[in-house]
């Protein structure tokens, strides 16, 4: 299986160590996905947008070639070409303000460009239809008010808002509190990270 994993944290992968003040739990989500994939033979390209130095806004050109074009722009169709050849696509990234950060937000909206959209039986497709999709998210809200008071918009907005307008079904979340875990807690998801991705 091909995996393409999508990185957004300020603070990269590098930071998946457990420096304090230098570490990200997205990171070593990240990390250790990696390492547990490749211990099953699959292949892994990670894409790390903020390493990349992603630009995620919209100008007026890119919004022309959104509507006109295949890509918005180099960047985007790289990204976009590298995601097709994904078996299973997973995205890791902080959860800020009840949502992803911009950064990610961006890469949605530039990378799945208008231009690439093909209707099979009226159904609107950017990805082979069998990708898997898995989202790990850190956040410090606990999972049952952020689902039962905030209606779970993340996962809303991406499971039917994005993904389920692509006809991609085979879509799990999965959200980490971090914050709120004791140290054995976290390393021990860590460690089992692969009952959540593979």
């Amino acid at each position: 299986m091909h995996v393409v994993i999508v990185l957004d944290h300020p603070y990269t992968l590098k930071s998946s160590e457990n420096i304090p003040h230098e570490r990200s739990y997205s990171a070593a989500l990240t990390k250790n996905s990696i390492d547990i994939l490749k211990a099953h033979n699959h292949t892994v390209d990670l894409i790390d947008l903020q390493a990349d130095h992603f630009n995620p806004i919209i100008d007026k050109q890119g919004l022309t070639n959104w509507r006109t074009k295949e890509y918005v722009d180099e960047q985007s169709q790289n990204y976009l070409l590298r995601l097709k050849k994904a078996d299973e696509i997973i995205f890791i990234f902080p959860v800020w303000w009840e949502v992803m950060p911009a950064m990610l937000k961006g890469f949605i909206d530039k990378v799945f460009c208008k231009g690439q959209i093909i209707k099979i039986d009226g159904q609107r497709q950017i990805l082979s239809l069998d990708t898997k999709i898995r989202i790990l998210t850190v956040m410090g809200t606990p999972r049952f008010i952020y689902k039962l008071h905030y209606r779970n918009p993340l996962g809303n907005m991406l499971k039917r808002g994005v993904f389920g307008k692509m006809g991609l079904k085979n879509f799990k979340i999965t959200y980490f509190n971090a914050e709120d875990q004791s140290e054995v807690k976290r390393a021990n998801n860590l460690k089992n990270i692969g009952k959540y991705i593979l």
